[in-house]
């Protein structure tokens, strides 16, 4: 019988030392802002119960997701004329109980509304964990990666947005990547359908309009005609798509436009707050702007929406969000409102490979290598080991005592460890360690006394 070639599913990858010290310098960096403003990271099972995840993503999203068979005889109660009959849907309903999650927002609202009686609220809380979609693999697009999201709940104040840009603010200027945070408010697009006079087409505006850097201002148009709308109420909406000038200007406009909308002048206020209160924080780093073309696809965004662009790097959106009302209603908790954020960790580590902006250390794994020529020099060399990884240098020695100098250099080499501990009889004799700065190809005697504060 023939070997299969080993493979891995489509759309996932695997992910070497290098690519782990990568992704891990990602999710640390974000971990220690999330740290910063209070939040508590939770965890919630790779699988939920199909009960918990099916009719929150809308019809396409649900067909998105990884159905598990049932354990055991799972065909035992399904009758041979309905295998016959097709439906994968409904036959996926009788033979699967649980799937894997789409995403992290829909668990962290059951994790909610199942441990309520024991949190803190407002409950701040992130959450580093992948996920899966049944998606089209595609450059940039994987059916598993991971999110790292930020939520807080139990919270109606806009200084959570605030300190969510704050976050955002800040976690880029570490990586050293310029972005530009674009915002809106779904209250504003509420609003914008309402002064048309097509409210219940919102969800059709706001998601035609949501693709205009993707498709161009004309597909735009011809998307929304198919929802629709009139020549007359696509012509209403041109000015507003295409609002320009600075935020102030562009609020200025939005209020004088919506004057007739009681809604819409609200999202326009609430943005106006938030810009306020950053403003006296000190402002952010990044480019801030208000974009009346973000909609965010989800239908379940209330309030401020956000989604961050790389300046450097073609590339779609790097992180997203807003403010949820009511998602944990759908749980039997109604009246619970949040806003968060997620960071995409798949496309900003392909950002920072593009501009190269991983720290040197952040990728080095062994600081310090021992080479020894046989038994004697591996006896002396071993309580030297013990003694460096206690002041917290990462080092290992070379296992086979006595195998040859090329081959254990090599082994140096092909993990870029920066330093040569070599220990031959000579070392041994004199109570010392020829140390090798691999970079530079300088070698110095140290004395087993001074090899720590010399590598420190």
């Amino acid at each position: 019988m023939a070997q299969v070639k080993p493979s891995i599913p489509k759309g996932t990858r695997d992910f070497g030392p290098i690519e782990m010290a990568k992704r891990n310098y990602i999710f640390d960096t974000i971990k220690d802002v999330y740290a910063l403003y209070g939040y508590q990271q939770i965890e919630t099972p790779s699988m939920e119960n199909l009960s918990t995840l099916m009719g929150k993503y809308g019809e396409e999203g649900d067909k998105l997701l990884f159905k598990i068979l049932d354990s055991g005889n799972f065909l035992a109660d399904v009758k041979p004329e309905e295998l016959q009959e097709g439906g994968t849907a409904r036959l996926a309903a009788r033979i699967c109980e649980k799937g894997l999650r789409y995403d992290l927002t829909v668990p962290f609202a059951r994790f909610v509304t199942m441990h309520k009686e024991e949190l803190c609220f407002p409950f701040k809380r992130y959450q580093i964990q992948p996920v899966w979609r049944a998606d089209r693999p595609q450059k940039g697009r994987y059916r598993e990666f991971f999110q790292c999201d930020a939520d807080v709940v139990g919270s109606d104040s806009l200084l959570n947005e605030v300190e969510l840009i704050q976050i955002i603010d800040e976690v880029f200027h570490r990586f050293g990547v310029r972005v530009a945070i674009k915002m809106n408010n779904r209250k504003i697009l509420a609003g914008i359908a309402e002064v048309i006079g097509a409210p219940e087409l919102l969800v059709d505006i706001t998601v035609a309009i949501d693709k205009l850097d993707k498709i161009g201002l004309e597909n735009v148009n011809a998307e929304l005609r198919e929802k629709g709308l009139s020549e007359d109420q696509i012509a209403k909406l041109q000015p507003i798509i295409q609002l320009e000038g600075s935020n102030t200007e562009k609020l200025a406009t939005i209020k004088q436009t919506l004057a007739g909308s009681e809604i819409g002048v609200k999202g326009a206020e609430e943005l106006e707050w938030i810009l306020a209160k950053v403003q006296a924080l000190g402002g952010t780093r990044c480019e801030l702007d208000i974009d009346l073309t973000l909609a965010r696809g989800l239908n379940y965004y209330t309030g401020a929406i956000f989604e961050v662009k790389a300046l450097d790097v073609q590339i779609g959106s790097i992180t997203g969000g807003g403010r949820y009302d009511n998602l944990t209603g759908v749980f039997g908790m109604p009246g619970m409102s949040g806003v968060g954020i997620s960071f995409g960790a798949d496309r900003i580590y392909d950002v920072l490979n593009q501009l190269d902006l991983y720290p040197k250390d952040s990728l080095q794994a062994t600081q310090l290598l021992f080479v020894t020529f046989g038994d004697a020099e591996m006896d002396f060399a071993l309580p030297l080991l013990a003694q460096v990884r206690k002041a917290g240098i990462r080092a290992e020695i070379y296992p086979e005592a006595g195998a040859k100098m090329k081959k254990q250099m090599g082994y140096a080499n092909q993990k870029q460890i920066p330093y040569v501990a070599v220990i031959g009889s000579d070392e041994v004799a004199n109570g010392e360690v020829s140390l090798k700065n691999m970079l530079t190809g300088e070698q110095i005697k140290v004395s087993c006394e001074n090899l720590v504060s010399q590598l420190q």
